[in-house]
């Protein structure tokens, strides 16, 4: 069982990073294997929509995307955690949300080749926003929901929750705890 931890913040140590080692380590405890990329250490370049990953699954951008393709197409679960920039998923992981196109083919299925490793594949969400209203990051639950529903991925579910300074969810127990679950869920769902 692997776990596949993303996290979409270009604050390392910040409230989502703080998440999703909790979400991690609960991967751990419940026996995953598991991994974290950070986007922001990676050189991933946006969609140029040049359409020539319809026919062979491969990106042609020469990036550090390919890489991250393969740890994606190896997980049984992937994780990802982000706070909410102007109502929206960061740069970082919406420019990695879009260069999943590679792994579809012209029509949106999966590619052949791909099919049998992401179909079922387990997605779950963490979500940061400085708004109380925790909800200001519904739009990004309904990209990767969306995503899920219709890919036939299955979805873990989402933690949201608020803080604004940076290691001020360390505060948060109920939003540690459930991010904690949301990890055990994706070693064992």
């Amino acid at each position: 069982m692997k776990v596949l931890g993303i996290m979409g913040s270009p604050r390392v140590g910040g409230n989502s990073d703080i998440l999703l080692d909790k979400a991690l380590a609960g991967a751990k405890e419940a026996g995953a294997e598991v991994e974290k990329i950070i986007l922001d250490k990676k050189k991933i370049s946006g969609c140029k929509d040049c359409k020539k990953c319809n026919e062979t699954g491969l990106c042609v951008l020469k990036d550090d995307m390919p890489e991250i393709h393969k740890k994606i197409l190896e997980a049984d679960a992937i994780i990802h955690s982000v706070p909410v920039y102007f109502w929206s998923m960061t740069s970082q992981m919406k420019a990695y949300l879009d260069r999943w196109c590679a792994l579809f083919d012209a029509n949106w299925s999966w590619q052949k080749a791909y099919y049998p490793k992401m179909k079922g594949k387990r997605i779950g969400l963490i979500t940061v926003c400085g708004d109380p209203n925790i909800h200001t990051a519904d739009p990004i639950v309904h990209s990767f929901k969306s995503t899920v529903e219709m890919t036939k991925m299955h979805w873990l579910g989402e933690v949201m929750t608020s803080a604004i300074d940076k290691g001020d969810v360390i505060k948060d127990e109920k939003a540690r705890k459930n991010a904690f679950e949301l990890g055990k869920k994706a070693a064992t769902s």
